[in-house]
């Protein structure tokens, strides 16, 4: 349990860290705007699933809680300050899962910095071929292997947040500890664990959401790193009309 707690605060540092860089760089307004892009994107592609009832929640709660362009700052915060404890009150899944889904937002950030350097010049606003703009910047950026990796997180996440509220007890502790939560100063920690628990339970087959999703993304990613497959008549990333 020790390593994944040191896991977890390095993660954390090295958001921060990468963060800080780019606000000396000038880039956070050109990284918000690629990331809501990329929200848009995950819509489109999965648009069946997004508008299906049962999935819409849960769509959301990965664009808007584990990716996007939202200040997770403060809960990041509360975590890397009561981690250790949280460590003695917590199961070893939701550990892995707080863990998983700390080291997606740290990789998704870092590839995001790159892909905000590879675009340097051009927009992805109200273009009519950005979803081209896109795939080009992709492929030259490249980082397969941490690309497969962010892949394999998401679905390593999805499989232990469907173990999280199978937990005995558990779907009763997150609603009495909202209180000591915002006592401690927490409340932000507490409302993500919280909207997580509430969208899986609600899920209920969660491979029946997380499997299609991954399945095409990794096609996608195939496809894109692909030299011989030709992005000028075969993209498979949608163009998105808005941002």
């Amino acid at each position: 349990m020790l390593a994944a707690t040191q896991d977890i605060v390095g993660h954390i540092h090295r958001v921060n860290a990468l963060k800080n860089l780019a606000e000396k760089m000038g880039q956070m307004p050109a990284i918000h705007q690629l990331q809501q892009w990329q929200c848009e994107r995950l819509l489109v592609t999965h648009s069946d699933l997004a508008q299906q009832p049962a999935y819409q929640q849960a769509m959301a709660f990965f664009v808007e809680e584990l990716y996007g362009p939202k200040d997770f700052s403060q809960r990041d915060a509360d975590i890397a300050r009561v981690v250790p404890k949280l460590a003695k009150v917590l199961p070893n899944t939701a550990m892995n899962a707080l863990n998983d889904a700390l080291a997606l937002n740290a990789l998704s950030f870092e590839l995001d910095q790159k892909m905000v350097s590879a675009l340097e010049g051009k927009s992805l606003h109200d273009e009519p071929r950005n979803n081209d703009i896109y795939a080009m910047a992709y492929r030259q950026v490249g980082e397969q292997e941490a690309r497969e990796r962010q892949i394999a997180i998401i679905r390593d996440l999805g499989h232990q947040l469907a173990d999280v509220i199978n937990i005995r007890g558990i779907g009763m502790l997150i609603p009495l500890s909202r209180r000591p939560a915002k006592l401690a100063g927490l409340l932000s920690l507490h409302e993500f664990l919280q909207r997580g628990y509430e969208t899986f339970k609600k899920l209920g087959d969660v491979n029946s959401f997380i499997d299609p999703v991954i399945a095409r993304e990794e096609q996608i990613m195939l496809q894109l790193f692909q030299t011989n497959f030709d992005l000028e008549t075969e993209n498979p990333i949608p163009h998105v009309p808005t941002l």
